[in-house]
């Protein structure tokens, strides 16, 4: 502990010097707290003993999540709403069947006008709302339902700008609402097993993380009128950054307690390749005058960010979502003793590890994972993981959403305060700067206004 602190005065002071002279100046990282607000970074709402829950936006992800918090006792789905009349009927009827007659029996379906959502929040005045809907509604919608009395939990990303992320800062700390950024990858097993690991030492002192979402979704631009694909592919063609960075991110930050007492983002570099696959997509597949063929498209299709910590760790983030590859969300932790690694995962250790390797020249993989498991899975996978199988992505969706409603219901502080929402999600608009400036180092936000240094580490839930 001594060399950490050494560790983090002597790089802090070191960062400082060397940083101060070439970042641009930054006018959100001067922002003073109003008076009247409360930082939220422990913050623990009143006990809902029923939690009285509302959905805006269920084409895809937000029926999943309605869906398994109406299975979870003491909950009530109290409204839904949507764009499309077959969505809100379809997923209020699924609501009715898990309620059996005992709960969720008065759902309000609001659908059709695209600002039924706030008439939803005035008239039926739910406890929490869950949010998944096109990126630049995330904002608006989670501060009118903090505004409207209600916690706010809101897919990925965050906000788009580094504007709407103050303001959804400012109005949970004026509120005192939370407001959860739902990365649902921090649930993972794999992700929950290499936290616990950290915690535990086992790597000894985390220097390095490395971050991706690899993804090829080009398909998705076969929609073209509803559906992910008729708004994402908008972002593709108008921003060049990293614009979806908090599924890799978003574990590796609280595997090294950012923005939790021991270290905070500090700057980060950018850069991004050509913008050549989504153009030639389009045009092997859509006729020229199709609107697709239409588009310039200036997002490069991978995109490399470089993240420097105030202690002076590294961090590298990639981005791609149109490159002919296989799926991967490349998840890697170095530290003094050992180093973890996702897709395909495996881990090695200064020493070996009991039984299998002897020393770290040799990776812990395939069939010798079980023994990694068996020591190290985390308390909450091995408490949760029967109760979310059957959720999306493996179990994962299970446990956040069940997380969400225990906390709740328990008044205890949530595992994502709303800081860490933005704060991951602030690598797309300043990935965006640095990129547009030939690698431009960008400074982040400090959402926390300096009581990060106070707020306590994730603990390892049992």
């Amino acid at each position: 502990m001594k060399r950490r602190s050494f560790l983090k005065k002597t790089s802090l002071s070191v960062t400082g010097v060397a940083v101060a002279s070439i970042l641009p100046s930054c006018a959100y990282n001067i922002k003073d707290r109003p008076s009247a607000s409360q930082y939220m970074g422990g913050f623990a709402a009143p006990k809902l003993e029923t939690v009285r829950a509302a959905f805006i936006g269920v084409g895809a992800r937000g029926g999943y999540h309605m869906q398994f918090l109406a299975e979870l006792p003491g909950t009530e789905v109290v409204a839904i709403s949507d764009l499309y009349e077959d969505n809100v009927k379809k997923w209020g009827a699924i609501a009715n069947e898990i309620g059996k007659g005992e709960r969720h029996n008065d759902v309000r379906l609001y659908h059709g006008d695209e600002n039924l959502w706030r008439t939803m929040l005035d008239e039926v005045k739910p406890d929490v709302v869950f949010i998944a809907t096109n990126w630049k509604n995330h904002a608006p919608m989670a501060i009118t339902s903090m505004e409207k009395g209600a916690h706010a939990f809101v897919e990925v990303p965050m906000a788009v700008t580094l504007q709407e992320m103050w303001d959804i800062v400012d109005t949970s700390e004026r509120t005192q609402k939370h407001c959860m950024m739902m990365e649902n990858v921090n649930y993972s097993r794999d992700e929950l097993m290499f936290l616990n690991m950290c915690r535990q030492g086992v790597i000894g002192d985390v220097m390095h993380g490395e971050a991706a979402y690899i993804h090829e979704l080009r398909w998705q631009m076969e929609e073209q009128e509803r559906g992910t694909g008729s708004w994402r592919t908008h972002h593709y063609a108008k921003r060049n950054g990293n614009l979806y960075p908090t599924h890799g991110l978003g574990p590796v930050a609280q595997y090294m307690n950012i923005a939790r007492q021991d270290d905070m983002f500090n700057s980060m570099v950018s850069y991004s390749t050509q913008a050549l696959g989504r153009q030639l997509y389009a045009e092997k597949n859509y006729p020229k005058d199709h609107k697709w063929n239409q588009l310039e498209f200036k997002g490069g299709d991978l995109n490399t960010t470089i993240i420097k910590t105030n202690m002076g760790r590294t961090i590298m983030v990639q981005w791609d979502e149109t490159s002919p590859r296989p799926y991967s969300r490349h998840n890697l932790v170095q530290g003094t003793k050992g180093i973890l690694a996702g897709f395909p995962t495996r881990a090695a250790f200064d020493g070996g590890f009991e039984g299998v390797t002897d020393n770290h020249h040799r990776w812990v993989q395939g069939e010798h994972l079980q023994a990694l498991y068996e020591k190290y899975d985390h308390p909450l996978y091995k408490r949760l993981n029967k109760a979310a199988k059957g959720s999306g992505h493996g179990g994962m969706d299970g446990i956040m959403v069940y997380r969400i409603v225990e906390c709740l219901q328990k008044g205890l502080s949530l595992d994502q305060n709303v800081y860490e929402g933005c704060l991951w999600s602030a690598v797309a608009p300043l990935s965006e700067q640095s990129v547009a400036n030939g690698g431009e180092p960008q400074e982040f936000p400090d959402f926390t206004r300096g009581n990060w240094k106070t707020t306590k580490p994730l603990s390892v839930i049992s």
